[in-house]
């Protein structure tokens, strides 16, 4: 394994969170890798979506695993002293089914492990995916919850601290992503108290871990392709919020900022943003 804190302590050019043809990314490793190279990156950190033991468009098959590694092999060679680059995965965690620690993973030469939620299990026991876009997610909260936001809501934070208990990886990912769909459900809701004490309990549990927590910086511009009237109307955003992130510095948990990219002209969106945050600009 890496010293990520070493690493993000010593510089800012980095990115350890991003998507490729092996998941839902747009692009291939090369040519995330070649851009990375442009941006003047030092670190670069290929996180595709981990095989999970159940249907996903979005993660990758364990049957392609081997090819995974094998390409991040030829590209660490050729790239050789330009640029470090560590294999990864972002692994799913779904309670007792599945996660980090899961001996599986053992298996894969990882350089590091980012964990994150993007599945929670609705009343009847179905795994949901709650990480799509509002219009996707509020169709789900009619199906699978009536509605129920403080439900979901709930649900999440919990299996967050679970995740958290059951340890396994390096990097916490996007631990607030939940507030965006729940937001365009029920606006306001992330300043109501009962959401804010979600916050409070994961910070105090990851503070005196070794765990660093990931500013994601993936939704900061508007979505690549979006039309004029969607871009005038967007509202950037970083995953945790800004308000977030300061209680993140005042309690001295490290941080790392991940662009989350899938696209290679996302690589080093937000990043800016974030810093200017941390830094108490």
């Amino acid at each position: 394994m890496i010293d990520l804190h070493k690493i993000i302590a010593s510089t800012r050019d980095y990115n350890f969170h991003s998507h490729t043809q092996f998941c839902d990314g747009r692009e291939t490793m090369e040519a995330m890798a070649r851009q990375a190279v442009a941006c003047d990156m030092k670190h670069y950190g290929f996180s595709p979506h981990s095989p999970i033991p159940l249907p996903s468009s979005c993660n990758m098959s364990a049957l392609c695993v081997d090819e995974y590694v094998a390409e991040f092999n030829r590209l660490k060679s050729l790239y050789d002293g330009v640029i470090n680059l560590y294999l990864s995965m972002e692994i799913d965690f779904l309670g007792d089914k599945w996660g980090a620690s899961n001996p599986y993973f053992d298996s894969i030469p990882l350089d590091y492990r980012l964990s994150s939620i993007h599945f929670i299990s609705s009343p009847d026991g179905k795994e949901v995916d709650v990480d799509g876009r509002p219009e996707q997610f509020n169709g789900k909260m009619k199906t699978y919850f009536d509605n129920d936001i403080r439900y979901v809501v709930d649900t999440f934070y919990e299996r967050t601290q679970q995740m958290i208990a059951k340890g396994g990886f390096h990097i916490l990912g996007h631990f607030d992503k939940i507030g965006f769909n729940a937001s365009s459900f029920a606006p306001g809701i992330e300043e109501e108290p009962w959401y804010r004490r979600h916050i409070d309990d994961v910070i105090d549990a990851v503070k005196g871990t070794d765990i660093i927590v990931e500013i994601n910086t993936k939704a900061y511009p508007a979505p690549v392709g979006a039309s004029a009237d969607v871009i005038a109307a967007y509202v950037p955003r970083l995953f945790p919020s800004p308000g977030v992130i300061r209680r993140l510095v005042s309690a001295g948990i490290p941080l790392a900022v991940n662009s989350d990219a899938h696209y290679s002209s996302r690589i080093t969106a937000g990043r800016d943003e974030a810093f200017a945050i941390i830094d108490g600009k």
